[in-house]
């Protein structure tokens, strides 16, 4: 079962909010749309490409909206449930990779504190 149980409402909502919150602080929302119209723009990678990127960091970031967005345009750009899975393989890869690496960073705060901070 999902965390989100109406992905459609949720995505209203989020469109909703939006629409108020550009009210608010137009030129950061409009600056927010050109870059993601950059984003967008096809040169070298397709469509399909771009959506799995765009699942995958969404899911390192945590950001259900993106999610949400994302999702439908990878399945319009033709992407498979198995593509997007692999992408997301790529993304739990990663994932376990940034934590080893700031576990490595614990480890040397931890020297450095055991020798009083003089290294």
């Amino acid at each position: 079962m999902s965390a989100i149980e109406d992905w459609d409402a949720y995505g209203e909502a989020l469109t909703a909010r939006g629409k108020e919150f550009a009210g608010l602080v137009p030129e950061v929302v409009k600056g927010f749309s050109a870059l993601s119209r950059g984003a967008s723009s096809a040169k070298h990678l397709d469509a399909k490409t771009r959506e799995m990127i765009a699942l995958a960091v969404a899911v390192t970031t945590r950001c259900q909206g993106c999610i949400e967005v994302h999702a439908r345009k990878a399945m319009a750009a033709g992407a498979s449930k198995e593509e997007v899975a692999e992408a997301l393989g790529v993304a739990i890869a990663l994932n376990a990779g940034a934590a080893l690496t700031y576990s490595l960073h614990v480890l040397d705060a931890m020297e450095r504190s055991d020798s009083g901070g003089t290294q």
